[in-house]
């Protein structure tokens, strides 16, 4: 062996490395050869030997996990279930377990490739490339504790375990630049409105100029008939939702709690959403708006107590405490105004109570439900941070040294799942005979609902045919928000086992009581949905063919026609009618068994593709497998998927929490972009396309892509 210093490239002679191949089984030798070359042939390019990228630290080796082999094969992609490592992979891990007789590895960084590699999906044989690659090796994962489907991944196919850690601290977006700008004119021009009228015309001039200059008009929903008052209100409430939306500001540091000033925005992003009865688990805006008496009336008489969740830009015309009116010098006419109000008085709050030896006594006087909650933050919940960040460092030392590293849940902090906390444990996920559970039913039917409506709004008319991107880890944080959605959508609802909560069959609602025609849904789900919840993807197949064979008075069961059109076509076509009949009734795809993603990554990272048509063909060749009941086990169905695509109208993805977006993976371009795109190239249209928001599952936001 030779070992230069930084940077440092350890390498091994080709004789040392044909020693450690000889392990290999001779079938995945074979396949080594003949994807990459026989040893000796690879290794004439490298003077006979092969790097390996790291740096020598005592007894520990820190280095970076090998590429699959982009640079060799330009279409070969990061989940290509065929694509075999290189012999540069192997050695890279073979160096570390057969040369430098590592004791453990450790992977830092969430979803590497190891867990990815071609074989089963769980319980791996000798034959499985990352048990080939890993052997039995005790192996350590810090993983974000808001993504459990890919952290369950590295569980099953590469034995990892989990040590999670806290995501990002969050904040609120606030405004800046021209925003900045917009938003002070807009309150300008509202103070001016009805009182000086010059002042008035002015403004609402300078507005509208900005407005075509920062492009900030073509991100509002407005259509071609909007007036300049339209316009006003429509960015009045745009500039509000961009204030208050919750943001990531930084990155996590293993074992580390964020700043201050980042830790209060954190709890309190923490403590917005209400988690159930009690005053610790409401939210912490909506206890202070109570203790304040808030009601967006004049009167108080007959008022709803005021949600600073659902606040927006209607007129504020409560009362103003002396408490709120001293944490601002800004403007105060709306309700969202109100809302901002509020979170700033607790950011002091917070600093002064939780994070400072405050003494809350004084403050239960006039505000008993903000102090009592205040005093749960500091008593259960920052404890809980602190031991998380203890935990995210000393379990690993732990597991190092034998210890066991106790289990823990796993979800979304910032949507009200603080039974998360600490962190710094191995998470596990659900129980997936429990999909969709019951919370997630009650916010499918919120977001069907409010997705029918927003689609009623654009377009004028009920959505027919929709095509909904699934995954996996969605489903394992919040339950199944998606298939719930799906069902809604359908007229379908799951029944429960009393006890165990587990889905044990499926109601199909009259389109008598549902009150609109039924939505024919087509799932595209990810690979890793498929490996994990088989048993969904057989119920949502149950539900589509209990819809096909039922008859109905009207004409509101879409399903059932759409499916027999297109089977009276496959008749004509040659097919059978019990083919025609399940060929026609596919609306659930995916990539074939043992293999993940979407299949776009690999051609726009290496910029091999040339028209919308070359995207939409990777796209249908990867997702064109049906699975359902029967022996409808990832069959190839290109034909039923290409038709599917044709007649989609609209394509939805849901995000269902705010700790990351969909700028952070290139998974959201190749499930609902690549699904997009397909729609257009198969159909000659673009279909209408919605991102919606389930950060709060109380009020489901449907928002255009």
């Amino acid at each position: 062996d030779t070992i230069s210093l930084f940077p440092c490239w350890q390498s091994i002679s080709i004789g040392d490395y044909s020693e450690y191949f000889q392990v290999l089984p001779e079938a995945c030798q074979q396949a080594v050869n003949a994807r990459w070359g026989t040893p000796e042939q690879d290794a004439k390019y490298r003077n006979g030997r092969l790097m390996l990228a790291g740096i020598r630290l005592g007894e520990t080796f820190v280095g970076i996990q090998p590429a699959r082999g982009y640079e060799r094969d330009l279409n070969a992609n990061y989940h290509d279930p065929d694509l075999v490592p290189p012999h540069s992979y192997l050695a890279f891990y073979f160096w570390l377990r057969h040369s430098y007789e590592v004791d453990a590895i450790i992977h830092v960084g969430k979803h590497g490739n190891l867990e990815w590699l071609p074989g089963k999906g769980s319980a791996l044989s000798s034959a499985c490339w990352p048990d080939i690659v890993l052997g039995p090796m005790p192996h350590f994962y810090p993983f974000i504790v808001n993504d459990p489907g890919e952290g369950a991944q590295a569980k099953r196919r590469s034995q990892a375990v989990i040590i999670d850690h806290l995501m990002p601290p969050m904040t609120r977006a606030e405004t800046y630049g021209e925003l900045a700008e917009l938003e002070s004119l807009v309150d300008e021009f509202y103070q001016a409105r009805g009182m000086d009228t010059g002042r008035e015309t002015w403004l609402r001039q300078q507005i509208l100029q900005q407005l075509r200059t920062s492009n900030v008009l073509q991100e509002l929903n407005l259509n071609t008939q909007a007036n300049d008052d339209d316009v006003l209100v429509e960015l009045d409430a745009y500039l509000c939702d961009i204030k208050e939306a919750q943001i990531r500001n930084g990155l996590h540091i293993l074992g580390t709690l964020p700043d201050d000033e980042q830790l209060c925005d954190t709890l309190i992003a923490l403590l917005r959403l209400p988690r159930g009865e009690g005053i610790e688990n409401s939210g912490i805006l909506h206890n202070l708006a109570i203790d304040l008496d808030l009601k967006n009336n004049d009167s108080n008489a007959h008022c709803e107590a005021f949600n600073p969740l659902a606040a927006s830009i209607e007129p504020w015309r409560g009362p103003r405490p002396s408490l709120l009116l001293e944490v601002s010098s800004d403007p105060w006419r709306t309700a969202a105004d109100t809302r901002d109000r509020l979170e700033q008085q607790l950011k002091r709050w917070v600093s002064e109570y939780v994070l400072d030896d405050g003494d809350l006594d004084a403050l239960r006087a006039t505000t008993p439900r903000t102090a009592t909650q205040l005093d749960y933050t500091k008593r259960t919940l920052l404890t809980a941070l602190k031991k998380g960040a203890h935990l995210e460092i000393q379990s690993i030392i732990g597991g190092l040294d034998g210890e066991f590293v106790p289990p823990g849940p796993s979800g979304a902090p910032t949507r009200g799942r603080l039974d998360v906390l600490p962190t710094g444990r191995n998470f596990f996920s659900v129980d997936n005979r429990a999909i969709p559970s019951s919370a997630a039913w009650a916010l499918g039917q919120r977001s069907a609902k409010a997705l029918i409506e927003r689609h009623l709004q654009l377009h004028g008319d009920f959505p027919k045919q929709i095509g909904i991107s699934v995954w996996g880890t969605a489903t394992m944080r919040t339950g199944g928000d998606d298939i719930a959605q799906a069902f809604a959508l359908m007229g379908v609802k799951p029944i429960w086992a009393e006890g165990s909560q587990r889905v044990i069959d499926i109601e199909v609602i009259p389109t008598m009581q549902i009150g609109r025609p039924r939505v024919d849904v087509t799932l595209r789900v990810s690979g890793f949905f498929r490996d994990a919840f088989a048993n969904v993807m057989k119920l949502f197949d149950t539900a589509v063919l209990a819809i096909a064979r039922l008859e109905e008075p009207g004409d509101g069961n879409v399903i059932r026609q759409h499916i027999q059109t297109r089977q009276h076509t496959l008749i004509a076509e040659g097919l059978n009618e019990e083919q025609a009949f399940r060929q026609a009734s596919y609306r659930v795809f995916g990539s074939k068994p043992g293999a993940y993603g979407a299949g776009l990554q690999g051609l726009i990272d290496e910029r091999c593709w040339e028209t919308p048509e070359d995207l939409a063909a990777a796209y249908l060749n990867w997702g064109g497998y049906a699975y359902g009941v029967g022996q409808t086990d990832g069959i190839e169905a290109i034909d039923a998927f290409t038709y599917r695509l044709s007649q989609l109208e609209v394509v939805v993805q849901n995000q269902d929490n705010r700790e990351h977006d969909i700028l952070d993976s290139d998974d959201y371009y190749q499930f609902q972009g690549g699904m997009s795109n397909a729609v257009k190239v198969f159909s000659g249209r673009r279909p209408a396309a919605y991102h919606c928001d389930h950060a709060d599952p109380s009020r489901p936001k449907i928002r255009t892509l």
